[in-house]
């Protein structure tokens, strides 16, 4: 009860009967609450609508598939990867693991809806990666997922302090680290609450005009799931918060979220 959410000592027994942070058990279980599988939603129309859809529209509709599937990739993995490392209390550690289980769950859908238009899903999968526009914009997002996961790294390995590594000289502090903490915690709210439903608006656009509705169904339920990704942890970090430090961070994070807002206007 006396450990902070990151950077205090690793967490031991997954006790649950006492929490710091009770809001953590009622994400949980709100997120179990909302479990699906993509295969429950029928998507047999879709193939038709596809097939019938103008080019410049398949490309459109494709093009947006392939970021959602990359940024959902990144999600699968990311706060078990950058978070449970730092992790100090077993509600958050739990919570972590069950958001990541969730994101798991996009990306399958994806792969389902994309089975499902095309005889050739790898054509579209290979694309993701080496589609320079989608890289850039998943960028934004994977910059600070990395900047904290590399520091961490040096954390766990050498503690604080200067350190020479590979015959650089590297100085590892503990404030910094929490600053990258906020960072990456700020892209992926925004990423949750901005960047996702920009990529929505097009899945929806589709469905108002009776296009796609199976597709729509699917990101309907991811929708009310991001809902509850939109982190608290973020929220709770900022109320234990020393003011000035977060103050100090205000103009990075006003950049992320000026971009973030800026694809929302473009959409």
């Amino acid at each position: 009860m006396q450990e902070p959410m990151f950077f205090g000592q690793t967490v031991n027994v997954s006790r649950y009967d006492q929490q710091k942070y009770p809001i953590f058990e009622k994400l949980i279980e709100k997120q179990l609450s909302f479990f699906w599988r993509p295969e429950e939603v029928d998507v047999s129309k879709d193939r038709l609508d596809f097939q019938a859809l103008p080019d410049h529209e398949k490309h459109i509709f494709l093009s947006n598939l392939k970021y959602q599937t990359l940024l959902d990739s990144v999600q699968g993995r990311s706060p078990n990867v950058a978070l449970l490392p730092i992790v100090s209390i077993p509600e958050l550690e739990t919570w972590i693991e069950t958001w990541a289980f969730s994101e798991t769950i996009h990306s399958r859908s994806y792969t389902h809806i994309i089975r499902n238009v095309t005889q050739a899903p790898e054509l579209i999968f290979d694309d993701i990666v080496s589609n320079d526009k989608i890289s850039e914009r998943a960028d934004a997002v994977t910059t600070y997922y990395d900047d904290l996961i590399n520091s961490v790294s040096l954390y766990n390995l050498y503690g604080e302090g200067k350190h020479d590594i590979n015959g650089e000289t590297v100085v590892v502090n503990l404030f910094e680290l929490k600053k990258k903490l906020y960072l990456a915690m700020m892209s992926v709210n925004i990423l949750e609450a901005i960047r996702f439903y920009v990529s929505f608006a097009c899945s929806f656009a589709f469905a108002e005009r009776e296009l796609m509705e199976g597709n729509a169904k699917i990101i309907k339920l991811k929708s009310r799931q991001s809902c509850t990704h939109n982190s608290k942890i973020l929220k709770t970090n900022q109320a234990k918060s020393n003011t000035n430090n977060v103050i100090n961070l205000c103009g990075t994070t006003h950049k992320i979220t000026k971009n973030a807002t800026q694809l929302k206007i473009a959409a």
